[in-house]
């Protein structure tokens, strides 16, 4: 038989037919409609929450917690020597990182030294590794920290003792 389009057909067992429950005995899935008898499934409006394991302690509370967040931790935009070495200007400002898709605009800018630099270039970041600032000086260019390095995310510290506290009201 020629294999056209009109007779190529899904392989035996790839199709099936799609469940109709509730329509009466003789479909086989009569009365309870597949859901057995009694029990939270089995009533109409039942939902379980996620992850629930009939009352069992549910595997993500069996698990153990590892390691340790810090929500405090401030996030730098890291920057290698060669990728700045690759965009052949002579300042290089945040303006110019954020032009050229390495940081975002509200990143912090930490550079690295990983690379060499054949020109003098006169970098701001707001932290430099101290093998990038190495680089950098020796190939007779400048590493110049932005201000407001680290944010204090609107926290202040509190005064440990009494005493301290009247000295900071004074």
């Amino acid at each position: 038989m020629p294999t056209n389009l009109s007779t190529l057909r899904p392989p035996k067992g790839a199709t099936a037919n799609r469940k109709r429950v509730g329509r009466g005995m003789g479909s086989g899935m009569g009365k309870t409609s597949t859901r057995g008898h009694k029990g939270q499934r089995s009533r109409s409006g039942s939902r379980l929450m996620r992850g629930f394991e009939g009352g069992q302690m549910p595997l993500h509370r069996r698990l153990p917690k590892r390691g340790f967040t810090n929500i405090f931790r401030t996030e730098y935009a890291i920057i290698n020597l060669d990728r700045l070495a690759e965009l052949g200007e002579q300042n290089i400002t945040h303006e110019v990182l954020v032009n050229h898709g390495l940081a975002r605009k509200n990143d912090l800018v930490k550079v690295l030294g990983d690379g060499e630099l054949k020109s003098a270039i006169n970098i701001q970041a707001h932290k430099f590794s101290k093998s990038a600032q190495e680089k950098i000086t020796r190939a007779g260019g400048k590493a110049e920290l932005i201000g407001g390095a680290a944010p204090q995310n609107g926290k202040t510290r509190k005064p440990e003792s009494k005493q301290e506290n009247k000295k900071q009201k004074k």
